[in-house]
């Protein structure tokens, strides 16, 4: 890996993180993971069986620990008391695993993250012992407070969760990644792979994405495509972008040397 993702101390080739929610079934869910190319695979606690249930197919089946960095999440959390209950139980289920995923939600129509109760729920898990990872709004000052509680990793939103309406405030995300000292992962809105490749642009470190996978026509197709832009998306970073020029033209090819217009031909 010449170009890792560094999470917790840990290196990842892949900068495209995915969920597992939403697909027709857990077959599906392997299938377009496999064409993601995604090494972190988040996981809703309170709503995929990884052994809670007793009887049901269990999505490890599928996806093991051994193959894949799983991300237990707190989707469908709105107090750090739940999402912290969440995790914990998260820990027992997969043998003590410590890195996860902290989002405390607002309201159950725009899932706009609740940023006191994350807060209150950073600290109590860091303190804890795990490795936080943590949805937040584009709130660079948050963010900054966020980090200085030690999660490993900050997540802003694009835009709403599953809305697909792309990165609708650059600027802010712009702010956080300047400020940040832990990876920078853009989580919740990216709806197609332009929205993932500008994340990478603009100095992410890496994209999350969930729904733009599990409810495109053909996910699997779509897997494959959102892991093409996140790989165009950072080598443009790393490459340096031209400046932008408004009203000032300049030629692609060289002049020196050009035939001048008129000019009379030679014998």
């Amino acid at each position: 890996m010449q170009d890792p993702l560094i999470i917790a101390g840990k290196a990842y080739a892949s900068r495209l993180l995915v969920g597992t929610g939403k697909y027709k079934d857990f077959a599906e869910t392997r299938e377009a993971i496999d064409a993601s190319g995604a090494q972190i695979i988040t996981v809703a606690i309170r709503r995929t069986n990884i052994g809670q249930t007793a009887g049901e197919p269990s999505l490890l089946e599928y996806l093991p620990p051994s193959q894949f960095t799983l991300l237990p999440n707190t989707a469908g959390c709105y107090t750090a008391d739940d999402a912290v209950r969440t995790l914990r139980l998260a820990r027992e289920l997969l043998d003590g695993h410590d890195l996860v995923k902290l989002e405390v939600l607002g309201d159950p129509q725009s899932l706009y993250p609740n940023m006191p109760e994350t807060l209150e729920a950073a600290k109590t898990l860091v303190k804890d012992g795990f490795k936080v990872m943590v949805y937040c709004a584009d709130d660079p000052i948050q963010a900054k407070m966020l980090e200085d509680i030690g999660c490993v990793a900050i997540m802003p939103l694009a835009s709403l969760i599953g809305s697909g309406m792309g990165i609708l405030n650059p600027w802010n995300l712009q702010l956080i990644i300047d400020a940040a000292k832990v990876p920078v992962v853009v989580d919740a809105g990216v709806g197609t792979a332009s929205d993932a490749a500008i994340a990478m642009e603009l100095g992410c470190d890496a994209v999350l994405m969930n729904t733009a996978v599990a409810k495109a026509q053909d996910p699997v197709l779509m897997a494959g495509a959102m892991k093409k832009a996140v790989e165009a998306g950072r080598e443009a970073f790393l490459a340096g972008r031209m400046p932008r020029k408004l009203y000032s033209a300049v030629p692609s090819s060289p002049v020196g040397g050009m035939i001048a217009a008129g000019a009379p031909k030679t014998a």
